[in-house]
């Protein structure tokens, strides 16, 4: 199990892919606690909003990042969080989609989360039932087809992040 800083070392390194799937409803990243907060109440909150620099950080050098997040409305806080600075991934690069649950049945996805990089390592991530990121777990090469599945029926069945909020102003 690789832990945050670890794991996070493998933003630098990975050539070409960044696919992520996430599902947890609350995430709770004592990073972000202050924005969070900020957030709520309603705060202004700053450029990097509108420009997201860690995604940019690898949109730059070529690569691409993507994600599709499997949710259900009506959103938890955090969701309205993280899906309010979605836009300034998308101006740094970043492709994402939704999927809500609430709308339609999906089948065939896993119930948790997954980083897939460069189409060849696959990190099943683990957290706390409150949220907190607790490892990634790299899976063997034989689960690599298995996960590759997963990200194309996520992608196959999200519509983009535009489309959904403007369904759901």
């Amino acid at each position: 199990m690789l832990g945050g800083e670890e794991f996070g070392r493998l933003f630098g390194s990975f050539e070409r892919t960044a696919f992520r799937l996430e599902t947890l409803a609350v995430y709770s990243v004592e990073e972000e606690r202050e924005e969070f907060e900020h957030f709520l109440a309603g705060g202004d909150m700053g450029p990097a909003w509108d420009d997201n620099p860690w995604v940019r950080s690898m949109t730059d050098e070529g690569k691409q990042v993507s994600r599709v997040h499997v949710l259900r409305s009506p959103l938890t806080d955090y969701l309205r969080y993280e899906l309010a600075a979605y836009p300034g991934n998308i101006a740094a690069g970043e492709t994402i989609g939704i999927i809500d649950l609430s709308d339609r049945t999906v089948t065939g996805l896993p119930d948790h989360d997954f980083w897939l990089f460069d189409d060849r390592d696959v990190y099943r991530m683990h957290y706390t039932p409150e949220g907190a990121f607790t490892g990634a777990e790299p899976l063997p090469a034989r689960c690599l087809a298995e996960y590759q599945g997963y990200r194309d029926r996520a992608l196959a069945e999200a519509v983009p992040f535009a489309d959904y909020r403007e369904r759901h102003r």
